[in-house]
């Protein structure tokens, strides 16, 4: 087995505690070991997100699924990492400007925006000039978004399987508007749907923000 670099080892090692925090309802010392043991402490923001919030997050998901842990205790857990981000926006490290804009949004009825926003921060981690649309965005508006602004890419994120219908009607109506606009999609739901990375011809299908990024990159030659 592959040893596993050192940053990511030391973002993992918060992990457990920063889900006991968000599982205590504890904003203040979720936030304290992220930014004094992470960022003060030399931990890469981009570790951050794929050692700690990812996985607890993914944890929290899993609990909630279970029925472990209540809605209230999933919104409230769900609070302590948006809150986080926010800080950690902050001290995201940018690449030099590629010249791409992209748009990020959420699809139509779909209001877990968390992984919507960890893919937007890390497109602009890596370059591009983004416009983050957030959670619950309706596809007609989505579609003069795109018009008005001609991207170079999009991003749309679905976590709930019952919204897969209109994922599928987002990106047709993105496609009459500009059917030359390379699409992305993120969120857990690509995990029982697989086949969705074919049907909708999109140029990356996953549940990793850094997978997503890299493979734009490559695609869009940047």
């Amino acid at each position: 087995m592959a040893r596993e670099d050192a940053p990511l080892a030391a973002a993992h090692a918060l992990a457990p505690r920063y889900l006991e925090s968000q599982l205590a309802g504890d904003r203040s010392s979720a936030v304290r070991l992220v930014m004094d043991e992470g960022v003060r402490g030399g931990v890469a923001v981009r570790e951050l997100h794929l050692g700690v919030l990812q996985p607890a997050q993914r944890e929290i998901g899993r609990l909630w699924q279970e029925n472990r842990i209540s809605v209230a205790q999933e919104h409230l857990a769900t609070g302590i990492t948006q809150l986080v981000l926010a800080k950690l926006y902050e001290h995201i490290p940018r690449e030099s400007a590629n010249g791409k804009v992209a748009i990020v949004a959420c699809v139509e009825g779909e209001h877990h925006d968390l992984g919507a926003r960890m893919g937007a921060d890390f497109l602009e981690m890596a370059g591009f000039d983004v416009q983050y649309l957030g959670a619950n965005v309706p596809t007609k508006d989505l579609v003069a978004m795109v018009g008005d602004t001609k991207p170079d890419l999009l991003g749309l994120s679905v976590a709930m399987t019952f919204h897969v219908p209109e994922l599928v009607r987002a990106v047709a109506a993105v496609r009459v508007a500009n059917e030359s606009l390379p699409v992305v999609v993120g969120g857990h739901v690509l995990a029982w749907a697989p086949e969705l990375e074919q049907q909708l011809g999109v140029i990356a299908f996953d549940t990793c923000a850094d997978r997503i990024v890299t493979r734009c990159r490559k695609e869009l030659g940047c």
